[in-house]
């Protein structure tokens, strides 16, 4: 079995996101692709080489990993987004004959446990195509980061409106009602962490590079939610910092509603028969909410 992962920055220093290379060193993952849009670190390709050779020099059963095939590769490229950039890893993964394949963001981390549990009950149950552990603030809140399909007003109501407007709304749309304490099958779930079945990859394809940022991760779980389940899996828990860049930046709050757009015009503003049937069918995993449409 071979399992890859993939994290893309940009502009990141290594201590930006060593958290994250530490928790999947100690992860049973035979490959790690760094892709880097940055447009000025250009000392980072050494930076990780050098962090890397001291990590498996000082540690033993890691030394032992890296003498049976575990590389680190970087690979600086244009930047063509979030998911385009992961996209260059998965094409790469691919060609190693990867059965599983793990997005993850720089801002995330996790101990040595939650790895194999994913592996296990991907390997246990073939019907499953992607998953995501609870995810939790570094204060241990939980993040409410598996979601039903979006309608409109979900979305811009988040960007737009004051919170006490959407409340009701976002905790039908968040699965508040959950409680998040046990598995569920539903169709969006975080780019933050995405646990993917290459075969379940290669049907329903690659990240669509029309989004640059915010909108892909529903979107790719949406097309494998059609033919896969894609899990919320509260058995293993990762700690993501989530910075909300979009409410921070101009900049990114306005490619966060440009993709957002993208996104409905690809698959229905306020006709979308799937959407419907998605969210029932996710509001019925819970009980005695309804649905949004």
């Amino acid at each position: 079995m071979t399992i890859t992962a993939s994290i893309v920055t940009y502009n990141h220093h290594l201590l930006d996101f060593e958290p994250v290379l530490r928790s999947l060193f100690s992860s049973p993952i035979d490959v790690i692709y760094v892709i880097d849009h940055s447009d000025s670190m250009l000392d980072l390709k050494h930076e990780i080489q050098e962090f890397a050779r001291k990590v498996l020099k000082g540690e033993p059963e890691l030394k032992r990993k890296a003498d049976n095939g575990f590389r680190l590769i970087y690979i600086p490229h244009e930047n063509n987004g979030y998911g385009g950039g992961h996209n260059v890893a998965i094409q790469e993964a691919m060609k190693e004959g990867s059965d599983y394949h793990l997005v993850v963001n720089p801002d995330v981390w996790f101990g040595p446990e939650v790895m194999p549990r994913l592996i296990k009950y991907m390997e246990e149950h073939k019907d499953v195509g992607q998953m995501m552990p609870k995810v939790l603030y570094p204060n241990g809140e939980i993040q409410r980061l598996a979601k039903m399909l979006p309608t409109p007003l979900d979305m811009f109501g988040r960007l737009c409106l004051p919170n006490f407007l959407i409340k009701r709304r976002n905790t039908l749309f968040e699965l508040k009602q959950s409680g998040f304490t046990k598995i569920l099958n539903v169709p969006y779930l975080s780019g933050c962490f995405m646990f993917l079945r290459m075969t379940a990859v290669k049907e329903v394809g690659l990240f669509d590079e029309q989004f640059f940022m915010y909108a892909e991760d529903i979107d790719l779980t949406r097309r494998i939610h059609k033919e896969y389940k894609t899990l919320y899996y509260p058995c293993a828990s990762i700690y993501h910092t989530f910075t909300r860049g979009s409410r921070k930046s101009l900049r990114l709050m306005r490619i966060h509603i440009v993709n957002i757009i993208m996104y409905f015009n690809k698959w229905g503003w306020f006709k979308d028969e799937e959407r419907r049937k998605v969210n029932k069918d996710v509001a019925q995993q819970i009980g005695g909410i309804v649905a949004p449409l």
